[in-house]
Order: structure tokens, then sequence, then C-alpha cells
């Protein structure tokens, strides 16, 4: 075979990888999302590959899980800048982000149920590097322009915000509140958190 004929097969050998790592994380979500314990059999099966093609790509149910995460980080990536977070009051950009967390959760609801496997220091400071970015210019712009306290500590302000969301996550999984009941509190419950004067803007 010549090289010139080897080339489209290299092609087609490495879009069916894609496509078959692709269809892999799409199964692992969707089966992750009913049984966050299921095993890599069953998530083989789902997405219609063998074993040995899903361990090709990932080669243990850990390396699989943090595929997932990394994709749904970058998800979040992508929509945080498509949201315009400089425009509007800074509490109501707050909400807005924590929003688009929200919608996540409803892309990858896996994310919910799953426990995520241990992570270094660098592998989880890099994974959150870009959200976290956004938060603290959002906050200081806040504390600028006088819509975010700014007596607080834009540390206390990210981890209160944080705090919240995952209060509202708890709530979700077990079912005391679907998704978009904690929407519609975050957009309540963090102005009155950050705002000098604890109102809720309209």
């Amino acid at each position: 075979m010549s090289p010139l004929s080897e080339k489209p097969r290299q092609r087609r050998l490495r879009s069916d990888a894609v496509q078959n790592a692709e269809a892999i994380l799409n199964a692992a979500s969707a089966v992750l999302a009913e049984r966050p314990e299921a095993g890599l059999a069953e998530v083989a099966q789902a997405a219609g590959v063998s074993r040995k093609t899903l361990y090709a790509h990932f080669a243990s149910r850990d390396a699989l899980i943090n595929a997932l995460i990394e994709r749904a980080t970058e998800r979040v990536v992508c929509a945080l800048e498509a949201a315009d977070l400089d425009s509007g009051p800074a509490d109501q950009a707050l909400v807005r982000l924590m929003e688009i967390g929200w919608r996540s959760m409803d892309t990858d609801p896996f994310l919910l149920h799953l426990s995520s496997p241990p992570a270094s220091p660098e592998q989880d400071r890099d994974r959150h590097e870009p959200i976290l970015e956004r938060l603290q210019a959002v906050v200081a712009r806040g504390q600028r322009e006088g819509h975010i306290d700014p007596k607080l500590t834009i540390d206390w302000v990210l981890a209160a915000v944080l705090a919240l969301g995952h209060a509202a996550g708890e709530e979700v999984r077990t079912g005391r509140m679907d998704s978009n009941q904690a929407i519609e509190t975050l957009r309540i419950s963090i102005p009155r958190l950050v705002r000098p004067d604890g109102s809720v803007a309209r």
C-alpha cells in the first residue's frame, strides 16, 4: 500500500476513534445519571462498543469520569464566554453565572449524583481556574460599581456564593427542589447576600 493510499485510512481510523470516544462519553453520562455506581461493562454496552475499545480510550473508571468532568467544564467555560458577564449589575451577573452552572446539570445530570474521583491539587486548580477567574472579575467589578458590598473580601464572596450553589445542588439531589426552583432561589439569595443594602435588584 502506498503512503498516499494510507493517509485516507489513517484519517478514517482517527475519525472512528473520535466517534467512539464521544459515544462512550455520551453513554457514560446517561448511564451514570441513572446509576451512579454503574461499571464500565454497562457503559460499553450502552455505547455499543466492546470493553476492549472502551479501555483503549479510558484505562479506568476514574479516567472516564475525569474525562466527563473535563468535558462538562469545557461546556461551562464556553457558555460563560457567551454570557456577557461584563454587562448589567454585577450581582445579577453572578446570578447568571450560577444559572449557567445549573444549566450544565441539565446537560450533564450525572454531575449531581456522582462522586468525582480524587484529583491532584494541580488538576483541581486547572479545572476550576477559568470559572474562578470569571467569578473574581465579576465580584471586583461589582465592588467598584457599588452593586457588591466592598467591605466583603472577594474570597469570602466567592466562597459564600459557591456554598449557596452547593446547598441548592443538595436540595435538588435529594428531591426537595427541582432545578428551576433552585435557580429561582439563587436569584433571590445571591443579591441579598452580596449587595450593600441586602436588597434584590429587579
